[in-house]
């Protein structure tokens, strides 16, 4: 009685421990049965769209990007690092873009309102025109002119020529062409005696000596 008790308990004992690796046998085999339509499926969805690329897709393509991958290992990592730095800027920057994007909307709405930007439209058609009309060449030389024209600008508005003008500009008012009358050799010499008619004459006389100049 003693063997047939010990034969028992090693039975029972092991039938404790197939029965968890029948039951978890059992379950691997529903989840098969489950899981084979679910891939039959997928199989079949996977020929179809292969199907499509046949015609496109060559083995001997993919053993050339899996070389050119496995040789640019390095740059596919610093791509994959700037791509991670790009991602940390733009959500750094996000809450700046929220505050300043409808600014620059601002802005550029104020811009329009004022006709700035038809204004811009005007320019670059008169541009268009310019080009139309003149050539290369001619824009060369009317660079060159606007150049020398500044130049000149220049000097008419230094200090001497601007006091010089004005002083000119003040001269209609105090001229009155109704008194003025024929005058003849005698006439002049007798207006030698005015001291307005000699500063006129000494001013005239600088006057020619500059005048001098232009013929150079």
């Amino acid at each position: 009685m003693k063997n047939e008790e010990l034969i028992l308990d090693r039975l029972d004992r092991l039938e404790n421990k197939i029965t968890p690796m029948i039951e978890s046998a059992r379950s691997i085999k529903e989840l098969k049965e489950e899981l084979a339509p679910r891939v039959n499926e997928a199989v079949q969805a996977l020929i179809v769209e292969l199907a499509d690329v046949e015609s496109d897709f060559q083995l001997e393509d993919l053993l050339y990007l899996t070389k050119k991958a496995m040789r640019n290992v390095n740059n596919l990592s610093y791509s994959l690092d700037q791509l991670k730095n790009l991602i940390d800027f733009a959500t750094t920057a996000e809450p700046l873009f929220k505050t300043t994007v409808p600014q620059i909307i601002y802005y550029l709405d104020a811009l329009e309102k004022k006709g700035v930007f038809h204004l811009f439209k005007v320019c670059m058609d008169v541009f268009e025109k310019i080009g139309d009309k003149f050539t290369p060449e001619d824009m060369d030389q009317i660079g060159e002119g606007m150049i020398r024209l500044m130049d000149v600008a220049k000097k008419l508005t230094s200090p001497k020529a601007l006091d010089f003008h004005d002083r000119i500009a003040d001269m209609p008012e105090t001229i009155d062409l109704s008194k003025a009358k024929d005058v003849g050799l005698f006439g002049m010499m007798g207006a030698m005696g005015d001291d307005d008619v000699k500063a006129g004459l000494g001013v005239l006389l600088e006057l020619t000596k500059a005048m001098g100049t232009l013929k150079e």
